[in-house]
């Protein structure tokens, strides 16, 4: 069998990861084992930030509507609690933009909620 030569096809490889290591600090953005060290704990960081984003807004949302509730004298598990039991269908997002934009929506809300008890 013919003998396989890699230099082209590692070159690429090389090439290619470095790409993604450029601005990084010191070796890190000069030496291939180095950056392809980096590179990987890079993108390991950023799956995980990904997965974190979503849990970080919704957090956000979920103190934003505490906040808003406590104004119209409800707590927040009351306020869910009782937008389902009157069938009120509205996720966390729209109800924080709700609170923040349009207060006077938000405690008619608030109201429902305190009436479906």
């Amino acid at each position: 069998m013919a003998r396989i030569k890699r230099a082209v096809n590692a070159q690429k490889k090389r090439r290619k990861m470095m790409k993604l290591a450029k601005g990084y600090f010191g070796a890190k953005g000069k030496q291939y084992r180095a950056a392809s060290e980096q590179v990987r704990r890079s993108l390991r960081y950023a799956y995980i930030g990904r997965k974190l984003k979503k849990r970080n807004y919704r957090s956000l949302w979920i103190a934003r509507i505490n906040a808003a509730a406590r104004i119209n004298d409800m707590s927040y598990s009351k306020l869910i609690n009782g937008l389902k039991v009157a069938g009120i269908e509205i996720n966390r997002k729209v109800l924080s933009e709700l609170a923040i934009e349009d207060p006077k929506a938000f405690t008619a809300l608030c109201e429902k909620a305190k009436a479906a008890k």
